[in-house]
C-alpha cells in the first residue's frame, strides 16, 4: 500500500486499519481509542454503536501485530474492553469530567502483554503519571496532551528501536510523540485530514519539552 507520508522512520497510511493492520509487525500498538461520545471525527460518527463494533472487530487485530498493546478508553469504558494485564494511568488533579461518582481526575490506559522494562531486566517504573499539561488546538476535536503522551510510550516501549503502531492516529499524537523520542512509527487513520494534519505536525522540528519541579516531587522522572 501507497504510504500518505513517509519520512525517515515515520509512515502514515490513509485507510481502514482493519484491512491494513493484518500487513504489519510491530513492538508496540499505541492508541487513543474513540471514547462514544457522538462527537464527529470528520468521516467517523462515534457512537456508542460504532465503538462497539471497533472493540469486537479492531482489538483483536491490533493484539496480533505487537508483543504489547496500549490504549486509553476514557474511564467510563474501560470494562467493555477484553480483560487488561494490568491498567497504567495519568492523573489530572484539576480534572472536571464528571462521572457518576464525581468528578474524573484520572484516565485509565489499559496495556495488554509484560512489561517491557522488566522483560527486559530494566528495573520498575510507576505506573501513574501526574501531569497539568492541557491539550493545544491541533485541528482534531479530542487531542491527547503531547507530554503526557510522551510519557506513555516512553513506559510501554523500553527500547529506542522500537516500531510503535498507532491504528487511530487521529491528528498524530502518536507519530509526534515517537518522533520526538526517537523511536519508529506507523500510523494509519480512515480520514484524509487528519492525515494530513498529522503530517503537517511532524514536518515540525523535534520538540522538547522542560523538566517541571513538580514531577521530581513524584517521583515518576526516569
Amino acid at each position: 500500500m501507497q504510504p500518505y507520508y513517509q519520512e525517515r522512520d515515520i509512515t502514515i497510511y490513509h485507510g481502514d486499519s482493519r484491512e491494513i493492520l493484518p500487513s504489519l509487525t510491530g513492538n508496540l500498538v499505541l492508541c487513543d481509542f474513540p471514547y462514544a461520545i457522538n462527537e464527529h471525527y470528520d468521516i467517523y460518527q462515534d457512537t456508542e454503536e460504532n465503538l462497539q463494533v471497533l472493540i469486537k472487530e479492531l482489538i483483536p487485530l491490533m493484539l496480533l501485530v505487537a508483543p504489547v498493546t496500549a490504549l486509553t478508553c476514557g474511564v467510563g469504558n474501560m470494562f467493555k474492553y477484553p480483560n487488561p494485564n494490568w491498567v497504567l494511568s495519568w492523573i489530572t488533579p484539576a480534572g472536571s469530567g464528571s462521572g457518576p461518582w464525581g468528578f474524573c481526575c484520572w484516565q485509565p490506559v489499559l496495556v495488554y502483554g509484560k512489561d517491557p522494562y522488566l522483560q527486559n531486566c530494566l528495573g520498575r517504573r510507576p505506573d501513574t503519571y501526574i501531569y497539568t499539561e492541557t491539550s493545544t488546538g491541533n485541528g482534531h476535536p479530542c487531542p491527547k496532551p503531547l507530554g503526557v503522551w510522551k510519557w506513555v510510550l516512553n513506559r510501554v516501549s523500553a527500547k529506542e528501536t522500537d516500531l510503535v503502531i498507532d491504528p487511530c492516529m487521529g491528528a498524530g499524537t502518536t507519530l509526534r510523540a515517537a518522533k520526538d523520542l526517537g523511536r519508529r512509527a506507523i500510523g494509519i487513520d480512515i480520514s484524509e485530514k487528519y492525515c494530513e494534519l498529522a503530517a503537517q505536525s511532524l514536518r515540525q522540528e523535534i520538540i522538547e519539552f522542560p523538566k517541571k519541579e513538580s514531577e521530581d516531587s513524584v517521583s515518576l522522572l526516569w
